[in-house]
């Protein structure tokens, strides 16, 4: 398959006179069932590959008695062990690298908000498939060899940046590799370099439009700007259209994580509606996370991912704790690989709040229904005695009257109407002056949780 992905890399790149809506339509429209035969033909020597060279898989796998040899078809990856976070911080730095250094061209690394950093290694092909499942997203976007992106991620440890930063030199895009920060300057680049895909997180989007509208500017019609991928960090359907609209661009939500790879392990097309996973990259289950069961498409759960040509990081079963569902139903843009849904939360970070399960993702949503306030929020979690206390501190657009109390407490009355009913837990609410709210210029820290402080 080496082969067929350098001829793929090499046709897509002549095409230089037109916009291409498919990157790699030989894999990307792929009839199902040849695609299938591609995953196990990978799976097994995913497996293998983790079974021989690294000593934690082959502990993990004796144990459940199962061998790479057990595979005879991709449902039979369900007899396999798990391996969770966890697993990568005990292995801390290179216990779970299948290969060697001279053959490992980058290391990065995530630690996420607590706990020891999760080191990952790349060998040259990793990087260049991974270069490739973003390029998708490009097209996905209308972009080609002939457009501008502004990759506003950070750069370094992080993924965001050099990942995005790979995909549009595997497109044969202009880069900008601006990283994030300084966030006028961007505004700038994006006016006079003509910029028409931004690459950033939701928040940072919409702080760069927000900043762009300050300098007197109107993105949506004076900027070259015409899609965004953006991701990193949940975004509801409200800031997402808000995002659109005062870019005056295609949105285009992207998944990826560290451990797995990076940005681009599932992009969303054109016809939304979910996310394709690189299907020829990835295998994807989602699990009951009490039962540990395999759902069927369709269902909600965890999503688990298994990479398939990973070479010095291979993952097998590998936890991601985020909840969505698989969608199998063909994509009118013509791409076969599956979709998963937007993500609906986590396993890990969701609040658990007087015995009620509560994802922030629901609280945003709720917030973004009502014009008049902000999509800028912090939910502060503390102790009220025995008792969980949330105080949900938002901003009022500007041109809401927060000085006249009686439309100020309407407001408050309404939306804690809205997540009382959503949320089924009490919200204490406060609002705040705009722009008071902290920006950040990578993922929002929209939870802070000091329950363990107050006790």
């Amino acid at each position: 398959m080496k082969g067929i992905r350098t001829r793929i890399r090499t046709r897509t790149r002549k095409a230089t006179a037109r916009r291409t809506p498919v990157y790699q339509p030989e894999i990307e429209a792929m009839p199902r069932e040849e695609l299938r035969e591609l995953q196990l033909e990978r799976l097994r020597e995913s497996v293998r590959n983790a079974y021989e060279n690294v000593p934690l898989y082959r502990e993990r796998f004796d144990e459940a008695g199962v061998t790479p040899d057990d595979l005879h078809s991709l449902e039979d990856l369900e007899k396999f062990p798990f391996v969770v976070k966890q697993d990568m911080r005990d292995n801390y730095p290179f216990g779970m690298f299948a290969r060697e250094n001279a053959d490992v061209a980058r290391i990065h690394a995530s630690s996420g908000t607590t706990g020891q950093a999760t080191v990952v290694g790349h060998t040259a092909n990793d990087l260049a498939n991974w270069g490739d499942c973003f390029a998708r997203g490009i097209a996905m976007v209308g972009g080609s060899r002939e457009s501008t992106i502004q990759v506003s991620y950070g750069y370094g440890l992080f993924t965001g940046g050099l990942g995005a930063h790979a995909g549009g030199e595997a497109m044969g895009c202009t880069v900008i590799p601006t990283s994030s920060g300084n966030t006028k300057r961007q505004v700038q680049m994006l006016k006079d370099c003509k910029t028409d895909i931004l690459c950033c997180t939701p928040s940072y989007a919409l702080l760069i439009a927000d900043t762009a509208i300050e300098m007197g500017y109107d993105p949506a019609t004076e900027f070259q700007i015409s899609g965004g991928i953006f991701g990193a960090e949940p975004c509801s359907e409200n800031m997402r259209q808000e995002i659109a609209d005062k870019l005056g661009l295609q949105y285009c939500d992207v998944y990826g994580l560290s451990e797995i790879m990076g940005p681009g392990v599932a992009m969303e097309c054109a016809e939304r509606g979910g996310l394709h996973i690189a299907e020829d990259q990835f295998y994807c289950e989602i699990i009951d996370p009490d039962t540990l069961e395999v759902l069927p498409d369709g269902e909600v759960g965890e999503l688990v991912i298994t990479t398939l040509t990973r070479e010095c990081s291979p993952m097998i079963r590998y936890r991601t704790r985020d909840v969505t569902t698989i969608h199998a139903e063909m994509c009118a843009c013509g791409r076969t690989h599956r979709k998963i849904g937007r993500l609906l939360g986590r396993t890990d970070d969701m609040l658990i709040i007087r015995g009620v399960n509560v994802f922030p993702s629901q609280i945003e949503q709720v917030i973004t229904e009502f014009p008049e306030i902000a999509t800028q929020y912090q939910i502060i979690l503390t102790m009220q005695g025995p008792l969980d206390h949330v105080e949900l501190q938002v901003e009022t657009e500007p041109d809401f009257p927060i000085d006249e109390v009686r439309a100020l407490e309407d407001l408050r009355s309404r939306l804690a109407a809205a997540l009382k009913s959503n949320l089924q837990v009490a919200v204490d609410i406060k609002f705040v002056e705009p722009k008071t709210i902290a920006r950040s210029e990578g993922k929002a820290k929209r939870v802070i949780d000091l329950r363990g402080e107050t006790n």
